[in-house]
């Protein structure tokens, strides 16, 4: 089975009924394998975006003790890789939650990564791949 990389605008949509793609995201995640794969930056961008909404930080939050989402990434250990991927697309500019994302894509060949983000038609993993992407039309 495919595995499934969240990106922080998918987990905001999910949560925030007011969002743009809330549908989109709601009805394509209902279909796809949880847990999903995300790293802390994803959390902690996801947190800051909805601490305004009811709750929102706090279903984030829920989302890793339900298992539906899933940190698998350090940054630590993926330092060197991260790195070299912020400075090729320092044009873009690569965020650094792109950075990890790119590198979990890496880590988990067979994932896709479910994202908002237009910059992951740029990105390629492994040097000259086409990341695997469920992203709105």
């Amino acid at each position: 089975m495919k595995r499934i990389i969240a990106d922080t605008g998918v987990i905001v949509a999910l949560i925030d009924k007011r969002e743009e793609f809330h549908d989109w995201t709601s009805s394509h995640a209902k279909t796809l394998p949880v847990p999903f794969l995300t790293c802390e930056t994803v959390i902690s961008e996801s947190c800051f975006l909805l601490h305004n909404v009811h709750n929102g930080e706090k279903t984030v939050l829920s989302y890793i003790r339900k298992r539906i989402l899933q940190i698998d990434f350090s940054l630590s250990a993926e330092i060197e890789a991260v790195e070299t991927l912020i400075s090729k697309y320092n044009n873009v500019p690569m965020s650094l939650t792109d950075a990890c994302l790119v590198r979990l894509s890496e880590i988990y060949n067979n994932a896709a990564v479910f994202t908002l983000d237009s910059d992951f038609h740029i990105y390629r993993k492994n040097g000259r791949q086409k990341i695997s992407l469920i992203i709105p039309e």
